[in-house]
């Protein structure tokens, strides 16, 4: 834990075709921490949109960020276009290596891995990805949080929500994470249990993996592509 007398400095990038659960979800708990501050950042000052659309606005580019004390990476599809955007990479490698706590949510884990940073990490990220972890030297774990050091990475969408509430505990003690957790009222009871591969009806399963198809495709030619540069040593 850090004391509360430590100020913190929390970022998150932000990137067109983001997931915006990725994103906000961590945002509602990790703004509320006492003696922080949560900017999001951009490669420029334009607004974004998410993968459904809806607009979001960075608070300043990704050079004007200061040494962060967490770093957050989202996911989502637009994570894609920038497996090889070495302006990002390069971003997050330097973020990284002074971070207090790096987290990341759904396939921000993809992008944290084209930056060379999961070599021999316990990793998780979204359900239709997990099996491209090891292509960036990362042991992929099915569970909704993964702890490694201090690097914490959420699985799908709403689990960065989970894992935001253990980053909490974490920066700033159990009870004020579960102050935190009453706050925004998180306490969930979803009316069907299909929100895992493992427990969802066939039918439902094989309709989802047929809408992420092209995407897994694409992602997992990419990580063969960016997997033979890190093999290479090229950055």
């Amino acid at each position: 834990m850090i004391p509360h007398d430590v100020p913190l400095r929390i970022g998150s990038l932000l990137f067109d075709g983001i997931d915006q659960i990725d994103l906000t979800g961590p945002f509602e708990v990790l703004s509320r921490l006492p003696n922080a501050t949560h900017r999001l950042y951009g490669r420029s000052l334009l607004p974004v949109r998410d993968v459904n659309g809806l607009r979001l606005l960075p608070d300043a580019t990704l050079t004007d960020a200061p040494c962060l004390d967490v770093l957050h990476v989202p996911g989502g599809f637009g994570q894609e276009a920038l497996m090889e955007d070495e302006a990002v990479l390069g971003w997050l490698r330097d973020q990284s290596a002074g971070a207090r706590r790096v987290f990341s949510v759904c396939t921000g884990a993809l992008l944290c891995g084209a930056a060379g940073l999961l070599r021999g990490r316990r990793a998780t990220t979204h359900w239709s990805a997990l099996h491209l972890l090891p292509f960036f030297g990362a042991e992929p774990v099915e569970a909704r949080v993964v702890a490694d050091g201090s690097w914490l990475f959420a699985a799908g969408v709403t689990a960065g929500i989970d894992g935001a509430l253990q980053l909490a505990a974490d920066l700033r003690g159990i009870e004020t994470a579960q102050c935190i957790q009453l706050a925004i009222a998180y306490a969930p009871e979803p009316p069907f249990n299909s929100g895992l591969p493992g427990t969802a009806p066939p039918p439902v399963l094989a309709e989802a993996r047929q809408r992420v198809a092209t995407i897994t495709r694409q992602r997992e030619n990419t990580a063969r592509r960016v997997a033979d540069r890190l093999a290479r040593g090229l950055f």
